[in-house]
């Protein structure tokens, strides 16, 4: 490991020891509960990831690594090649989410661009003075995107880091924030075991602004036929839904083709419950590969999701180009399911 990587793995190395610090301050406290903002960087993107209980701190052998970003930006390491994704998802109230990435490996280097949009339809307008519903609509955008670096810096550790902007927009209001994740990943020799460890969500405030929150009003000590006056409202600061991600995974061939990989997770969130997470990948001939995952959290009744999450997928070889297929559905309580689907190409 040369002068440079030694820098660089110990600079991330700070980073990660700090948020876990400050995060074990914080987390889990119930009067921060719910506070924060961009609650959408806790929803994952990919199928792979949800059906597997959003578990792949520690990454997987011969996953695309634009899947790992989510959960470590250190899992971009694991791509070897070109490599591109999109995913789509819809989400509940028929909201659709959609994720892309691109992602370029030089040597022990990695680099990739990823965008992920929320799109929630024409929305009905209802005002204080018009409250009924009509055909008048307006529209809410949310959108992430993210320039991530990783590094392999020996054969069993990686490190990555990952600048986000998180933008919002609500009819005329908008708000933006400027946040980044960093962690590692260490491989335990032959063995099948993977370690990963992430900070997630450290950045700036949002805090919404725009013509939105202007309001004509007349002053005080103004007379009644006094002209009004525009006066913009000015909306508080939240943070952004900062956690820790501790994950581990174990790969062991079955035989006959088979490898089962077993994964574990656990998230210590600042701004809500802590929630321990696992999952099982059964891969047969590296080829078809069926996922099931569970969501563990202190107090079920704050989500509506039941904690259970299934999925499949296929990994095929066309002439060098690797195709990988992915659906994942992960259930809940008073919506209908959440279904995903997930296309992925190595070169």
């Amino acid at each position: 490991m040369n002068k440079l990587s030694r820098i660089i793995l110990n600079a991330l190395l700070v980073v990660v020891l700090t948020g876990m610090s400050v995060l074990d301050a914080n987390a889990g406290d119930d009067k921060r509960r719910g506070t924060a903002g961009a609650s959408q960087l806790l929803v994952p993107l990919t199928a792979r990831s949800a059906s597997l209980g959003a578990s792949m701190t520690s990454g997987l052998a011969g996953m695309n690594g634009l899947e790992a970003i989510f959960a470590n930006p250190a899992g971009l390491a694991l791509n070897t090649g070109t490599a591109a994704i999109f995913s789509r998802m819809n989400y509940v109230a028929d909201i659709g989410v959609s994720y892309f990435g691109i992602g370029q490996n030089f040597g022990n280097n990695n680099i990739a661009f990823t965008v992920s949009t929320w799109d929630f339809g024409d929305i009905p307008l209802q005002t204080e003075s018009a409250p009924e519903i009509s055909s008048v609509t307006y529209g809410a955008t949310f959108m992430t995107a993210g320039l991530t670096y990783a590094r392999v810096f020996t054969d069993r550790i990686s490190a990555g880091t990952t600048l986000k902007v998180v933008s919002e927009s609500i009819d005329d209001v908008n708000a933006s924030a400027i946040a980044f994740d960093a962690g590692m990943t260490y491989v335990v020799g032959e063995s099948g075991l993977r370690l990963g460890v992430a900070l997630k969500n450290i950045g700036t405030k949002m805090q919404y602004g725009g013509v939105g929150l202007t309001r004509q009003v007349q002053l005080p000590d103004q007379t009644s036929s006094a002209t009004n006056n525009a006066v913009q409202l000015e909306s508080e600061g939240v943070e952004l839904p900062s956690l820790l991600n501790v994950g581990v995974s174990y790969t062991r061939e079955m035989g006959a083709g088979a490898m089962v990989t077993v994964l574990g997770n656990f998230r210590s969130n600042s701004f809500d419950q802590d929630q321990y997470s696992g999952g099982v990948e059964v891969a047969l001939f590296d080829v078809l590969y069926l996922r099931g995952g569970m969501d563990i959290v202190g107090d079920s009744d704050l989500s509506f999701y039941n904690g259970t999450n299934f999925g499949a997928g296929v990994d095929l070889d066309l002439s060098g180009t690797r195709l990988q297929v992915d659906y994942a559905l992960r259930s809940t309580d008073y919506f209908d399911n959440v279904n995903m689907v997930t296309v992925a190409v190595g070169l």
